[in-house]
């Protein structure tokens, strides 16, 4: 084992705090690789995480935030993992610190099951299909073919500071994006993982120690930055194979997906769905800022009326169990009959 670090121009104690593990370090056979940039200005987080691969040596990677702490068993239990899923990037579970700190968001990271961390299977798929014939030919045979993307707000299923991987692996999908402060790295690299054909697999075991404070890199990425990010993928990996779909939220988020879609694919939206007596019997949505004449109007019908496929803008966690029970009721196929974009 050898621990690569990279200084990223930073003005604190970094450099000292680095030194004194460094002799700790190897005075436990632990050798320790230090790489700075020396100039006066941080390059960012991608440029950090890449020149701490580069100088390293190993053949597989453990990533960690210096602000986080993991478990003795961790690099353990994901190296086992790995060995067993080469086209991974194995997470693991985790606890916040403080502990009562982004509630819901450590639920969905620790709580999703194996089907929803695959992010694409092509075993799953009959006749080794593209990504786009299975989600078309899946959805029209009976849905005999599961894919189960996960777009949700939070982002990767498996967080950053828990990713474990092969160097053979991570070369292959391509470094973090270098673009700098407000860049989602993660966001990106996940994707592109994704795009090679990557799976996702969790240790079902709490490795790290996860902390949140106001300084976090990740409060630096701006909400719309990642919205955009999110929305194209949607767009390019679901919707361009599919020839209509209904928004599950007739409120606020529904109407953003709405009018964050292109114009081909906001014509492919035949409803939105909503409880809500009010927005259904208001009857319709209209498009106010389209220079179409006239101005598109969108239906709005009750959730049992409605058709799927669905994308579903309804956050989770949030109803005391009501809308999942909603969404159970309708026996659909996540990753087929609907994808969560909450």
């Amino acid at each position: 084992m050898e621990l690569s670090v990279f200084n990223d121009a930073s003005e604190d104690s970094s450099a000292e705090i680095i030194e004194r593990w460094k002799v700790k370090l190897e005075d436990a056979g632990i050798p320790v690789i230090i790489g700075n940039n020396d100039s006066s200005q941080p390059r960012g987080v991608g440029f950090a995480k890449n020149q701490a691969v580069i100088q390293s040596s190993g053949t597989y990677l453990c990533f960690l935030d210096s602000d986080d702490v993991m478990m003795p068993q961790r690099v353990r239990l994901q190296h086992e993992a790995a060995i067993q899923h080469p086209n991974s990037i194995i997470g693991c579970q985790i606890r916040r610190e403080p502990l009562e700190s982004t509630e819901r968001y450590t639920r969905w990271i620790n709580n999703l099951t194996e089907e929803q961390l695959l992010t694409q299977v092509y075993s799953r798929c009959p006749n080794d299909l593209s990504f786009g014939q299975a989600i078309l030919e899946g959805f029209m045979n009976q849905r005999k073919c599961l894919h189960c993307w996960v777009f949700t707000s939070h982002g990767p299923t498996v967080i950053m500071p828990t990713w474990f991987c092969s160097r053979e692996w991570f070369y292959h999908v391509g470094k973090f994006d270098e673009g700098g402060k407000g860049v989602p790295e993660d966001l990106l690299f996940f994707y592109k993982h994704i795009e090679k054909g990557g799976e996702v697999f969790r240790v079902d075991h709490c490795l790290l120690l996860y902390r949140y404070h106001p300084q976090a890199a990740t409060h630096s990425v701006l909400e719309g930055t990642i919205w955009n990010h999110r929305v194209r993928f949607l767009e390019d990996r679901v919707l361009s194979y599919w020839i209509s779909f209904t928004i599950w939220n007739a409120g606020k988020q529904g109407k953003k997906l709405y009018r964050s879609l292109s114009p081909a694919n906001q014509k492919k939206v035949t409803a939105f769905c909503d409880v809500d007596e009010k927005k259904i019997t208001k009857g319709f949505y209209t498009y106010e800022e389209s220079e179409e004449r006239p101005k598109p109007k969108i239906p709005i019908c009750h959730f049992r009326e409605a058709t799927p496929p669905f994308i579903i803008c309804v956050k989770l966690d949030l109803t005391h169990g009501a809308f999942e029970e909603n969404l159970n009721t309708l026996n659909l196929k996540e990753g087929m009959d609907y994808y969560h974009f909450n």
